[in-house]
């Protein structure tokens, strides 16, 4: 953890996407965006008008979206965004073979944007507008799900690792197309470790925000495939009152529910709220043996009815938060960035 955030929590993409239109329509150097879904319609044509337009005054912009949850951009933005200047990638497409290759189960889950290397966002929504749904249509209510707007030394980690993914990715691309030189300056271009002092210095921030302890907590196959669960168990292990979160896919593994069981035992009060829709029939089976078992031990468990449940948010005795993209499900946790 460290101090000196500025924090602002944004509940779905009616507040998100005014929110990063506003920082790309003022960036002057850099917007660098990374998602699952980039739906090119209704609300969300707003975003894609906006790195449009920041590319076109000559801001270096790129973009990332994952190969399942958008497997290509439509043809006429694919165009308009090349034409303005947007460097764009498609973070493991499936081909060929689809998921026959088992290195292509490994998705990129995270929702994150930085602008100028001083503002950044992060959360659990995708770029898609609040009422459509890939799997469930166009919704009732606007679904549930929460982002965050950053400022600060937490800025710098966000781009790192965004810095990283892509110079990976442009090091894949030239090996494809034969480019060797290319990929290998890329690659090197994708090792080095980024310093906080590389990048700007924050502005004085106004009015009467607090200055928020805060922390960037990735997972990855390699280094860092159990951090998002870990600090979990060490949050839930340290309750003392309450416990609230709300998750869209929630099939915790022994250790996550034994933590949850045992602060019920110390008296704090768990609650879960989770997914009244369901997208997956597997999912609803799987999750049904899990709730016996919390509700046997006291965890309270509430179904969202209104509309979907996108979130994936905690808050532990209101002093310790999480606001992320990661679902707390054996297939997130494995195989999800």
């Amino acid at each position: 953890m460290r101090s000196g955030h500025g924090l602002r929590l944004l509940e779905g993409g009616e507040e998100l996407f005014p929110a990063l239109v506003r920082a790309m329509d003022r960036a002057r150097q850099l917007v660098h965006l990374e998602t699952y879904i980039f739906e090119f319609a209704n609300s969300a044509l707003q975003v894609a008008q906006a790195l449009e337009r920041a590319a076109l005054r000559g801001v270096t912009v790129r973009l990332v979206v994952d190969g399942i949850g958008t497997p290509g951009l439509p043809t006429e933005w694919a165009q308009r965004l090349t034409r303005a200047g947007v460097q764009w990638r498609v973070y493991a497409p499936l081909g060929k073979f689809g998921l026959l290759i088992p290195s292509r189960w490994r998705r990129l889950h995270r929702k994150l944007c930085v602008v100028d290397g001083v503002l950044g966002f992060c959360g659990g929504i995708n770029i898609i507008d609040d009422k459509d749904d890939v799997a469930l249509g166009r919704l009732p209510e606007p679904r549930l799900d929460f982002s965050l707007q950053v400022s600060g030394p937490l800025v710098a980690d966000m781009l790192e690792t965004m810095e990283q993914l892509w110079w990976r990715l442009q090091a894949v691309r030239s090996a494809r197309q034969r480019e060797f030189r290319a990929a290998w300056l890329a690659l090197r271009e994708a090792l080095p470790q980024l310093r906080p002092e590389d990048w700007p210095e924050l502005p004085p921030r106004g009015g009467k925000e607090k200055a928020a302890l805060a922390a960037l907590v990735l997972r990855d196959n390699v280094h860092h495939r159990h951090d998002i669960e870990r600090a979990y168990l060490k949050a839930i292990g340290e309750a003392r009152r309450e416990i609230v979160v709300a998750n869209a896919y929630f099939i915790p593994g022994r250790r996550l529910r034994r933590a949850l069981v045992l602060a019920t035992q110390r008296g704090v009060r768990v609650r879960l709220l989770l997914q009244g829709k369901y997208e997956h029939f597997l999912q609803y089976h799987a999750a049904r043996p899990v709730y016996h078992r919390l509700l046997a031990a006291g965890v309270e468990i509430h179904e969202y009815a209104p509309s979907a449940l996108h979130a994936k948010v905690a808050v532990v005795d209101g002093r310790w938060a999480t606001v992320g993209s990661t679902n707390l499900d054996p297939l997130s946790l494995l195989l999800a960035r």
